[in-house]
């Protein structure tokens, strides 16, 4: 029905369907359950209704909510939206605004999110489809209509918020007219949109920042002076410290300067950066990082007038500073002005004042600053390489559209092309200056100038370039070991030579055929010599970039005229002397010129087959790709046909003598992998290895030009490779049995399965290197082609365990697929329903996982496994965590209910921080800064340890396990009070805490014999008597211990003696200042006398 036979557009059987459903839905009342199976086939019928019986159908549907039936409220709904989808082209005008308007009459309560969500939808398609018809009618009812869906934002539930939220970010996108940018309607929903900024709508504050940025989208121009008060708002909003949604606001803010520029934002919310800026003046510095991202089709003046006289200044302050010893004001100042000068290049996204703006004085400034500042270069030459690569991009577009025409364009780019031999002076001695890893950018600027000079200077400058270059050279040494190293080569600028050669291979491009030859030469000379890896890598790339350049330029026809007598012979006169770093150059080089090759230079291939073979396993990843790009070109020559003269191949690599040099072979497809095979009896592991791979990548991409018997032998070949000793060699089979599951087909590998499954299950036990799970990754491809049975009826005895655990992994996988499906059943396809979303998480999609963009690697290292990775892990199909990892489900579970029902505990209510001047005023602008949606008294917080008592001059540390037991004892008394106190006795004493307490209490044996606690001399008395209040604050004496003879020689100290090695300081106690007492009667002149240990009891010393 969504397809009618052409020529008609409406179905010869609509007439037949819309009486139906008119019938069905009449009798409603009487038969629900037709009714509802009659809205979900209009629901999911996409067809374009009859005009005669469109009126009828809309009225029909309209009548369904007054039932009060909700589900049939809400499928009305659903069915309404999907006839208003095609609405446009069967009704006129005045039907169209009667629909609505009836539509509009019917919004249900705002607490029934399914028929409050069918509605918004179908208001916002119905009015989007209005606008199509009458533009200027549908405009007059918009701002009472956004008026009516706004407090949707605010009631509703989450679901419905952002329902509404789309609906009205769809009308003002579909709804306002170009005319009625800066109408009284246009300022009423601004008015409704400031409102949104109310603490009532904190919970929906992310959603009016969408709305705000896609308001401002659509006025442009025009948002300017109507929305400066909502700018100025949401300005005040994000400086607040305590503000939740900066990058919200920063986000409407961006949208802001977009549609009306960086001079209209900048007067309504300046910067105050001057030193004379008022008290009152806030400084708004955070603008600037905001802005550079931001500005777009600005005028270049506006820079020229205001910004650089701002950084002029913000440097001056900063040389003050500096002057002052004042270094980090000076910074601050400093990193001011890079981010003024930062704004540069949103300034060269095509101004419109060209021409004017970029003056003489202006380009001279700009030279100067890059020359001399290191710190805002980067920025400068971004924006002039922006600006020329804009105009150029202008010039040569016929139909370009923006600030700029063709002809504008055209003009612009000629007035720049006179200030390229001023800045390309330039720009090459600070190339030279720079270090070699930071100098990319600068390179970059001067493509961009050769782009608009004229081909004629362009070869002056390169003869200039090259006179330089041969005298480099001649004074060229290579570099030590020590001028290699990271940390001289970011601090110094490489040699001359290196960067004369970079210089003159960037005009490679534009340079005539005389030029190009003495580009051409020198790259030779450079490729050849071995004594710098450095200059033979820069060779090899001039002859690449010469080569790639189109058939009908100059530099490529030279490449041609000097394949057969220069090219190629260099290239395999120098295949021993290639150094590391130049093996990605060289062999892209080959594959540039395997593209072109003619029937006589086809010995080529054979000639440099082995070295893309072996680059195929090279450290470098970039090299590998190149190697197996030159694969490629290789076999894909060798398709088209020709004949292989095999004697200069056999002859350049020094064959026998008494091989026939007369020998030709016919080039094809099948002789390409011959040849290729030829490296599988090699004498060393890395060039079987790498045999293997290179097979493996050739037989994936030209699977469809051998024939079947042909890939069977090659695999009957690898086969007996699997089994090998050597890991790498079994390895690289491992992924070519990977690569035979996808291009065989179903009936083939069904005929040769045993003999695969009996080649992989050889490494199936062995899990060095990952080989045991390369195995039953491969059985898990065939099992998903050819069946969970064809693999078990071919896998030899001793494995059953194997295949046993596939199957519950396929029906685990198989229960989770059904799961998944069926909580998706009831998801609406319409990409539009969730926009508001999708904008929220776009720079988080933007962030989203790379694809390896090549189909052979998404086969040998892609997906592995549709299953899960072992037996153990959790039964999500059935919700059951298992005994390994129930914790981390359990705990998964809980993150997951926690993340459902966060929305509805942040509606639940809100915390007031109070503040300690006093209570809060809720007039006060920074009133919102003050609500808090968490629980602050959920907040942990770090305990800092205490700080140590003094006790007559002495610190007192507190033991931490002392202090841990008396408040346990603390607490088991306070819970025995309460308990007591709740039951209405009276505190009386508890005898069972006493006989696990007191001293004198006592307890049971195994026996079953009473014992006392065992008392120690010293302990206190539990059981005395309460002191009176005069006796209690009187100081309570301890006894001296009485002076006898026996302690004459007694060891002070001996309490604060180690106990089983623990420490020299007994717990509970003081810790000791000396373990020597100083009595003032011992201290006599002359003398100190110390007691101790010792045998004799007394030591005297004299003092001198």
């Amino acid at each position: 029905m969504s397809t009618p036979p052409p020529p008609a557009v409406v179905h010869p059987a609509a007439g037949i369907m819309a009486q139906f459903v008119l019938e069905s839905l009449s009798n409603a009342k009487v038969d629900l359950q037709v009714a509802l199976q009659t809205l979900q086939m209009v629901k999911q019928a996409d067809m374009l209704w009859p005009e005669s019986a469109f009126g009828r159908l809309c009225e029909a549907l309209m009548q369904l909510p007054k039932l009060n039936t909700p589900f049939v409220t809400a499928l009305s709904f659903q069915a309404l939206e999907t006839v208003f989808s095609r609405a446009a082209e069967s009704l006129d005008e005045d039907q169209f605004r009667d629909i609505l308007i009836s539509i509009i009459d019917l919004k249900p309560n705002t607490n029934d999110p399914l028929a409050s969500e069918a509605w918004l939808k179908i208001v916002q398609k119905g009015y989007s489809a209005f606008a199509v018809i009458s533009s200027e009618s549908c405009f007059q009812s918009l701002p009472d209509l956004i008026d009516l869906v706004f407090p949707d934002i605010e009631l509703g539930k989450l679901s419905t918020r952002e329902v509404a939220a789309q609906c009205i970010w769809a009308m003002i996108r579909d709804c306002i007219p170009e005319d009625k940018l800066e109408s009284a309607g246009s300022a009423r929903i601004i008015k409704t949109l400031t409102s949104g900024l109310s603490y009532r709508f904190r919970e929906s504050w992310t959603l009016i920042f969408l709305l705000v940025a896609a308001m401002f989208q659509r006025l442009g121009k025009c948002a300017h002076p109507s929305m400066d008060a909502l700018m100025t708002e949401i300005s005040h909003m994000r400086m607040e410290p305590e503000f939740e949604l900066k990058s919200e606001a920063d986000a409407v803010l961006g949208a802001a300067v977009r549609a009306i520029g960086p001079e209209a934002f900048l007067s309504v919310l300046p910067l105050n950066l001057n030193a004379d800026q008022h008290k009152d003046q806030v400084g708004r510095a955070w603008l600037l990082p905001l802005m550079k991202s931001h500005i777009r089709n600005a005028p270049l003046g506006y820079f020229v007038q205001t910004m650089v006289p701002l950084a002029d200044s913000l440097a001056a302050r900063s040389q003050q500073f500096v002057s002052q010893s004042r270094d980090i004001e000076a910074k601050v100042f400093d990193a001011l002005n890079q981010q003024v000068w930062a704004l540069f290049g949103g300034f060269c996204n095509v101004p419109s004042d060209v021409s004017e703006s970029f003056t003489a004085e202006f380009a001279e400034r700009l030279a100067t600053e890059m020359f001399e500042s290191t710190t805002v270069r980067p920025a400068i030459c971004n924006g002039v390489q922006t600006l020329l690569k804009a105009v150029h991009a202008l010039a040569r577009e016929p139909s370009a559209s923006g600030p700029l025409t063709q002809e504008q364009a055209l003009a612009a780019e000629k007035h720049l092309a006179q200030f390229a031999p001023q800045y390309l002076s330039q720009l090459f001695n600070i190339f030279a200056q720079s270090p070699g890893s930071g100098r990319g950018y600068v390179m970059d600027t001067i493509n961009a100038f050769l782009a608009v000079i004229t081909p004629a200077e362009i070869n002056a400058t390169f003869v200039k370039v090259c006179n330089m270059l041969n005298g480099a050279l001649k004074t060229h040494t290579p570099p030590s070991a020590a001028e290699l190293t990271n940390s001289y080569l970011e601090a110094n600028p490489p040699p001359a030579a290196y960067t004369m050669m970079d210089l003159a291979t960037s005009m490679a491009a534009y340079l005539d055929a005389e030029r190009a030859q003495m580009l051409l030469h020198a790259a030779f000379v450079l490729a050849k010599q071995s004594d710098d890896a450095s200059l033979q890598k820069k060779g090899y790339k001039a002859i690449c970039r010469l080569a790639e350049q189109p058939a009908d330029s100059p530099a490529r026809q030279l490449i041609g005229s000097a394949m057969t007598t220069q090219l190629i012979p260099m290239l395999i006169e120098s295949a021993e002397t290639v150094g590391p770093s130049s093996r990605r150059d060289r062999l892209a080089l080959i594959a540039l010129l395997s593209h072109n090759l003619t029937d006589e230079q086809l010995h080529f291939i054979p000639a440099m087959l082995s070295e893309a073979i072996l680059g195929t396993k090279d450290v470098n990843e970039r090299a590998r790709g190149s190697a197996f790009d030159a694969l490629l070109a290789m076999g894909q020559r060798m398709a088209q046909g020709g004949v292989i003269d095999m004697a200069a191949a056999t002859g350049v690599t020094e064959a026998g003598d008494n091989m026939s040099m007369q020998q030709q072979q016919q080039a094809s497809i099948e002789e390409f992998f011959k040849m290729t095979a030829a490296g599988l009896a090699a004498q060393t592991p890395h060039m079987i290895s790498a045999t293997i791979a290179a097979i493996s990548r050739v037989l994936f991409e030209f699977q469809d030009k051998v024939s079947t018997e042909f890939t069977l032998e090659i695999m009957q070949t690898v086969l007996m490779f699997v089994a090998h000793k050597n890991r790498e060699i079994s390895k690289a089979s491992l992924g070519f049995v990977k690569v035979i599951t996808v291009v065989l087909p179903k009936e083939v590998l069904l005929q040769h399965l045993e003999e695969i499954v009996e080649s992989i299950l050889r490494w199936s036990h062995e899990y060095k290197n990952q080989m045991g799970l390369k195995c039953r990754h491969i059985l898990d491809r065939l099992v998903r082609r050819l069946g969970l049975d064809a693999v078990a009826e071919a896998t030899p005895k001793g494995h059953e365990k194997l295949i046993t655990n596939m199957r519950k992994r396929q029906q685990r996988a198989k229960r989770g697929k059904e799961g998944s499906a069926g909580a998706n059943d009831d998801s609406d396809d319409d990409d539009e329903e969730r926009h508001v979303g999708a904008m929220a998480k776009a720079t988080a999609a933007a962030g989203g996982k790379k694809s390896f963009g090549n189909a052979y690697e998404d086969v040998l290292y892609g997906s592995e496994s549709e299953f899960d990775d072992s037996d153990d892990e959790n039964d999500n199909a059935n919700g059951k965590p298992n005994a390994k990892g129930g914790a981390k489900g359990k705990a998964k579970a809980k993150q997951g209910s926690k993340s459902e029902s966060g929305h509805a505990a942040g509606a639940r209510g809100a915390w007031i921080k109070e503040d300690a001047d006093g209570p809060l005023d809720f007039l006060d602008r920074s009133a919102f800064t003050h609500f808090a949606t968490a629980d602050p008294t959920t907040v942990k917080t770090h305990r800092t340890p205490a700080a140590p008592k003094m006790k007559n001059g002495k610190l007192l540390f507190e033991d931490p396990e002392e202090e841990a037991r008396k408040a346990k004892a603390t607490a088991i008394a306070a819970a025995s009070s309460t308990t007591a106190n709740a039951e209405g006795e009276e505190a009386g004493e508890d005898y069972y805490l006493q006989s696990l307490t007191s001293k004198d209490g006592y307890y049971r044996a195994a026996n079953q014999k009473i014992k006392f606690h065992k008392r120690k001399p010293g302990d206190e008395d539990d059981d005395v008597e309460m002191a009176s209040e005069d006796e209690a604050a009187a100081p309570q004496k301890t006894p001296a211990p009485k002076r006898t003879k026996s302690n004459e020689g007694f060891a002070y100290g001996r309490e604060f003696r180690a106990k089983k090695a623990q420490g020299d300081v007994k717990r509970g106690n003081l810790d000791p200042f000396a373990y020597v007492p100083l009595n003032p009667k011992s201290m006599k002149k002359g003398s100190l006398i110390i007691k101790g240990n010792s045998k004799k009891g007394k030591r005297t010393r004299n003092m001198k």
